[in-house]
This record gives C-alpha cells, structure tokens and sequence, in this order.
C-alpha cells in the first residue's frame, strides 16, 4: 500500500502547479499521514508532552506569512482518469488521530475574540485533549479526554479536503468552494464518500486539517485539532460538474452550501439537494420543496460558521434515502 508519511509533504495552498506527490490508481486504498492546523503545537505524544502556546515563537513563525501558515494539507495526490470536468469521489475508510489534539481560543478569533464581557473568552487559552483507543485498539472510535471529569466519543473527520481549481491559487487556510476546502464539515468522515469537482488532470487532490471531534459550527474557530492517519481511496464519474459539494452517507445524502451570510449558504445547500435528487433519484424538485417545510426528515447541518478573515459559512442540506422512492 502506497503511504505518504507525516512531514513528506507540507503545503498550504492547492495549486495546480504542484508535482503530484502521489499517483494512484482508481480504486486503490492508500494512507495519508497529516499534521495538525497548527503544524505542530503539541511536539511529541509522551505522556507529558511539549506544547506550543498561542502567543510564542512557535505561532510567530506561522504568522510571519499572510495568510498565517496555518492548516498546513498534504498533496497534490495525482488521480488515473480523471480529467477536468469530471467529479472525484472520495470514500474515506477510517481516520486515527494521534494521541492529542488541542482546542482551545485564538486571539482575535472567534466571536468573543474582542469581548469586554467575557475577557477570560478573549485571552489566548490552549486545551489538551488526551485521544484514547476504543473497542477496535485505535483511535478511530475512542474516546477524548477534556478533563479528569469530563471525557466523550471521538468523531474523527476531514477538516480540509479539496481538488485544486483549474486556474486560482487558494490557501489552504481561506479556500473553499465547488472544489472543496477548509470547510470544517463533520461528515466528512469514515464510510462516507464525498464528490468534488475536478478541473485539472489527476483531480490533483489536497488533504489535511484532522479533528478528533468538533460541535456544531466550530464556534470558537478552532476544534479537536489533531495529527492522524487516514486511509481512503478515490473513484471518478465522467462528464459531470457540481454546484457544491455533495457527501454520500450510508443512510442519507447531504448537499454542501459554501456562503456567507449563512442564510445563504443555507439556499445554496438546498438548492444543490434539489438538482440532486432531481438528476440521481428522480424526485420532482416541487415536490422535494414542499418535504422541506413538512417531513421532519429533512435537516440543516451548520458546519461551520467561524467569524475569521474571509472564512464563508458551510452548511448541509441532509434528505433521508429511504425518502427518496416515495415521490408524489
């Protein structure tokens, strides 16, 4: 199995003009090993691990770029037949994260980041997040360990998953769109898999930005961040382009809203379900509308709404599949 080892490859944009830093085949399983957002806050997994604060050398040099070298992604991974115009699809087997991950508050970031109210709220804070294997031995469905009250189940996901656009250059950090991104989008995850659009040859995928766990919206700006291992493979459906991106669940689909202001984001999401279920399922887009409104089935998952720089709103427009035969 072909392996991308943590520290091999460190970039922060999609860039098409990248060397591929892996080829695969369609269909073949492979393993990426990733950093955290913050290339390295918590040094080493010992039990008394060196951790980085929010306010020292360590986060001087991420910042001395604009913007901050934050969100550091592995990439481009080259995809056999895959062709501009064409959607790759994603199906991600499982993700382990490392020992920890950290939380906590950014300065200046996140809604309370200029607080007078809430000063404790603003001050730069780092949180340690012990990560613990579960019932398989690993990580992947584990526990997290905020304190020595408090500890829950690890959600592992894909922060940053993204196929290069075909003539901008986005950060790694601020990009998002049809193509993917930072879009912090918790379903993003094991068993699931996602469709990007593709508009270079090989797809040219990035992958990066592993949280052990994340609340709805990633208020604060920063989740469960965490190095992991992910293993996964990569499919492509011809002649085919998105308005968004769209993720296939076991049990559900969700239809990817990528705006700002969140309402936004939020017609855009159900806009792309409605061409979707139109063109794949065959279900009536009047009738898809009126379920809306009426058939409790029907969610809205905020994914991320972070107050920083010029990050946009993610939201998803969730139908269940065993709605989709039952049309008017």
């Amino acid at each position: 199995m072909q392996i991308i080892n943590r520290g091999e490859v460190t970039k922060y944009a999609f860039d098409a003009r990248d060397e591929p830093c892996l080829k695969v085949a369609q269909g073949e399983t492979f393993q990426v090993e990733t950093d955290d957002a913050l290339t390295g806050l918590i040094v080493d997994d010992s039990d008394t691990p060196q951790v980085h604060n929010f306010t020292g050398e360590h986060m001087a040099k991420l910042q001395e770029a604009w913007p901050p070298l934050y969100n550091p992604v592995v990439g481009p991974i080259y995809v056999d037949g895959c062709e501009n115009g064409d959607v790759l699809a994603i199906t991600i087997d499982w993700i382990d994260p490392w020992r920890y991950g950290f939380s906590g508050i950014l300065p200046s970031i996140g809604p309370l980041g200029d607080s007078l109210r809430y000063k404790d709220c603003a001050e730069p804070h780092v949180q340690v997040i012990e990560h613990f294997p579960g019932p398989s031995g690993h990580t992947r469905d584990g526990t997290g360990k905020y304190s020595d009250k408090l500890t829950w189940d690890l959600q592992p996901f894909c922060g940053t998953l993204a196929t290069a656009p075909e003539r901008e250059v986005f950060t790694s950090l601020l990009g998002q769109g049809p193509f993917g991104g930072n879009i912090d989008c918790r379903d993003i995850c094991a068993v699931h898999t996602i469709y990007l659009n593709s508009y270079n040859q090989g797809g040219l995928l990035y992958i990066g930005d592993m949280h052990a766990g994340q609340g709805d919206t990633e208020f604060t700006g920063i989740a469960d961040e965490t190095r992991a291992t992910v293993q996964l493979s990569c499919t492509v459906i011809k002649n085919k382009r998105l308005p968004c991106v769209r993720i296939d669940k076991p049990d559900s689909v969700v239809a990817v809203g990528i705006n700002l202001p969140m309402e936004q984001a939020l017609y855009d999401a159900t806009r792309n379900l409605m061409e979707w279920l139109e063109e794949d399922y065959g279900v009536p887009p009047k009738d898809l509308y009126i379920r809306m409104s009426c058939d409790p089935a029907f969610r809205i998952r905020t994914y991320q709404v972070v107050r920083a720089l010029t990050l946009q709103h993610v939201v998803g427009a969730e139908y269940p599949k065993d709605r989709l035969f039952n049309a008017l």
